[in-house]
């Protein structure tokens, strides 16, 4: 009995990993997956010109990533937009601009918080659907099921759900910071009793059609990460119930972190 207590022990202080062999043991995983992920991209990039034969499948994900996410992204850009404008009126009054509160609130929700609060509202939402819905098919084969069929599972799963995203996300970008607008003009006008036409002539002096297409722009590139690392996770889900649960949150994280680093790279870029 001791013998094999002494063996257990060994065992266990085998497997303690030096500082070293962490990190290159990190470094290795982090290869292994940027790989994957570029081949799940490539897999994705060849199928997209051969989809639009049959459009059901897309069309079914426009519905859910854009008109079902409706009134999410609609109450994220209206609170937003209305405390925007009311920490802007707290700022602004101390130097006495309060009429710049209109293109304070515009430009930010066009440039920046419309098009990241729309993916990352989206990502929570459609993402999380995506990357459980496919690892739920994975784990009970069903997705080994449609390759007996001779039906490429990227072309049925993926494309639609990362063309739907990329086609969804300016529409509803659009749509959060409009609102957000609208809210800052409430907010504004009816609670801080400000001049209404200040606040509207302001934002048509400041704001340029530049701001808006970048804005838009943004918004396409943050649709493609959430989708194609949503259903990279899915396709990668193992371990039952469990592994759907562990690989939705994984994907859920990831991808509302690559949306604020590519949202850094891009607003270096652009603006």
């Amino acid at each position: 009995m001791s013998n094999l207590k002494n063996h257990n022990s060994g065992s266990m202080n085998n497997t303690i990993l030096t500082p070293f062999e962490k990190i290159g043991k990190f470094v290795l995983y982090t290869v292994d997956e940027l790989g994957s992920l570029a081949i799940y991209m490539w897999e994705c990039l060849i199928s997209i010109p051969e989809y639009f034969i049959n459009l059901e499948n897309l069309i079914d994900q426009i519905i859910f990533i854009g008109i079902d996410s409706f009134y999410v992204v609609g109450l994220t850009g209206l609170f937003t937009g209305m405390v925007l404008s009311l920490q802007a009126y707290y700022a602004a009054k101390i130097v006495g601009v309060t009429y710049m509160i209109g293109p304070t609130v515009a430009l930010s929700m066009v440039r920046e918080l419309g098009p990241v609060l729309t993916a990352l509202m989206i990502t929570a939402r459609c993402g999380s659907s995506m990357a459980s819905e496919i690892g739920t098919m994975k784990v009970t084969e069903q997705i080994d099921a449609l390759e007996v069929m001779a039906v490429d599972p990227y072309y049925f799963l993926s494309v639609p759900r990362i063309l739907a995203a990329m086609a969804m996300l300016p529409v509803m970008t659009v749509l959060c910071s409009l609102i957000g607008i609208i809210g800052g003009y409430v907010v504004y006008v009816y609670f801080l009793g400000l001049n209404h036409f200040t606040y509207v002539e302001k934002i048509y002096q400041y704001i340029k059609l530049s701001d808006i297409y970048n804005g838009l722009l943004k918004s396409v590139f943050f649709g493609a990460i959430l989708a194609v690392i949503s259903t990279f996770k899915g396709f990668q889900t193992a371990g039952g119930a469990k592994g759907v649960g562990r690989f939705t949150t994984q994907a859920v994280v990831l991808s509302s972190v690559y949306i604020l680093f590519a949202d850094y790279l891009l607003t270096s870029i652009l603006f």
